[in-house]
């Protein structure tokens, strides 16, 4: 492995910009990288080889030019595979769609490209965003890096494992429920939700649109936060992008400091179900936040027991109206256009073919919960349930400037251990969940090693809506600190492949 690939992205782009590095010589150390070892990790469904080449061949001459370089300019990226790129396979993880060739880019796609990212490829995931594991995928599972027989978290495990195996610097995410986060959390790397609007979601293939924010995912705070401001800010062609300036989170990242903050702790986020190693590892966070100047206040969110099961029924409830569209007429994959079916067979024949297991069980969920005789007793009381979960976060946050839980309850399980128990592996996301029903912002942050496992345990940081900064003050602190402990990032120690 060359040193070239372990730098982070700030370092990276700035050796670029002074010519100490080119993007091309970056973008070709990355492809060398994906070529020796992602055929054990699978972490890319689509590397887009010429186009990544072209995208950096860009860069160096604009800096030959003597133009000015963005912040970002020349460092590569991964994307997961449900932001549409022009030109580029887009799959959403899902059979029914093979084949599909976007005609146009996404909002945050557009947006990576003008700031002179450049875009390696698309990453795995969990079938149209459904799945805490990456075993969902129609391409079959990703691999943990720290250890290839372990999840490496979902949806988005694929962009967490092209970070934490060093195939990418940067990547691109997408949270419903917690599949930045959690991924994030169970490789040792940094994934950030932001605020609901905050990221555009127009050209992103939808699961729950009242939930699904797409966000950064990086291996240092400051790395996150540089992509954060890239993809972020208001879009017109998104009626949910929440029209006001971006928070300065880049400034944030630069100067962090917990000192004087007030650091909130929920009960509710602890208990049955957490791993030892991860509530050791968490409240040893908790007790450095103390040494760096916070002061740490007990909370009680009772509606927070409730999170799961008002999910459940939203997103699936969601998921069964925006899945609709895949009706084998436009788009995607078509079985049974032989001449000898209706319109209708052939639209029942390709979703019976396209979709699997996880799809078909939440669109049935959420067709039950929105029908006749059923609505206001499982939908509509879901979304009772979710309005106290949001006062629950608002009466917090007049008492505290950030709250903090462990990201998961358990670090990464076995691949194939929970596939056949849904509750289980919906468990997963416990702590993250909340979270996305109330549209908050939140940041998954390494903080150490379970002592059971030697494998990593995320740090969940919480801040009010429009408030992203404060993850950002909060987790370079953290960040800073940790590896002053140390005595170096935590991926140091996750095995080489």
């Amino acid at each position: 492995m060359t040193d070239l690939i372990k730098l982070s992205a700030a370092e990276t782009a700035a050796k670029i910009a002074s010519g100490e590095l080119t993007a091309t010589a970056v973008t070709e150390a990355h492809l060398a990288r994906i070529d020796a070892i992602d055929e054990k990790v699978h972490a890319f469904l689509h590397v887009n080889r010429e186009g990544a080449l072209a995208q950096a061949h860009e860069v160096d001459e604009q800096r030959e030019r003597g133009e000015q370089l963005g912040p970002l300019a020349g460092v590569p990226i991964a994307l997961k595979d449900l932001f549409t790129t022009e030109g580029v396979p887009t799959t959403a993880g899902s059979k029914i769609l093979e084949g599909w060739i976007p005609q146009y880019d996404s909002t945050v796609t557009r947006r990576l490209k003008a700031a002179g990212v450049v875009i390696l490829g698309k990453t795995n995931m969990d079938e149209f965003a459904m799945g805490s594991s990456t075993e969902n995928s129609a391409w079959g599972p990703t691999g943990n890096p720290w250890d290839l027989t372990r999840i490496p978290g979902g949806s988005g495990g694929g962009s967490s494992a092209a970070l934490s195996s060093y195939q990418s610097m940067l990547a691109m995410g997408s949270d419903t429920g917690g599949s930045i986060r959690q991924p994030a959390a169970v490789t040792g790397t940094v994934g950030v939700k932001p605020t609901y609007g905050g990221v555009s979601r127009y050209g992103m293939v939808a699961f729950s649109s009242s939930l699904d924010q797409g966000g950064p995912c990086a291996r240092t705070v400051l790395d996150a936060a540089l992509l954060h401001e890239i993809v972020a800010g208001h879009d017109p062609l998104d009626s949910t992008s929440i029209d006001a300036p971006v928070p300065p989170v880049v400034e944030a990242a630069r100067h962090g400091s917990v000192a004087g903050m007030r650091v909130g702790v929920v009960k509710q986020f602890r208990g049955e179900g957490y791993q030892d190693g991860v509530l050791q590892r968490f409240d040893e966070a908790v007790a450095l936040l103390k040494e760096l100047g916070a002061e740490v206040v007990e909370l009680d969110c009772p509606s927070f027991d409730l999170a799961l099961a008002a999910y459940y029924l939203i997103s699936p409830a969601e998921c069964s109206s925006n899945l609709a569209r895949f009706d084998a007429m436009r788009y995607g994959l078509r079985v049974g256009d032989d001449g000898t079916h209706s319109a209708e067979e052939v639209t029942a024949l390709t979703r019976a073919a396209g979709f699997g297991a996880e799809v078909k069980r939440r669109i049935m969920l959420g067709t039950y919960a929105l029908s006749s005789g059923y609505y206001d007793a499982y939908y509509g009381s879901a979304q009772k349930v979710r309005t106290l979960i949001s006062r629950d976060w608002e009466r917090s946050f007049q008492q505290v400037d950030v709250i903090v839980s462990p990201t998961t309850p358990t670090t990464a399980f076995p691949i194939g251990e929970r596939v056949d128990d849904p509750v289980a592996m919906y468990l997963a996301d416990l702590c993250t969940i909340p979270v996305s029903l109330a549209g908050v912002a939140a940041m998954s942050l390494p903080c150490g090693l379970a002592p059971e496992d030697r494998l990593p345990v995320g740090l969940q940081i919480v801040a009010p809506s429009m408030q992203d900064h404060r993850l950002y003050k909060v987790g370079a602190a953290l960040e800073a600190a940790f590896v002053e402990r140390w005595g170096h990032p935590l991926l140091e120690e996750a095995p080489s492949l």
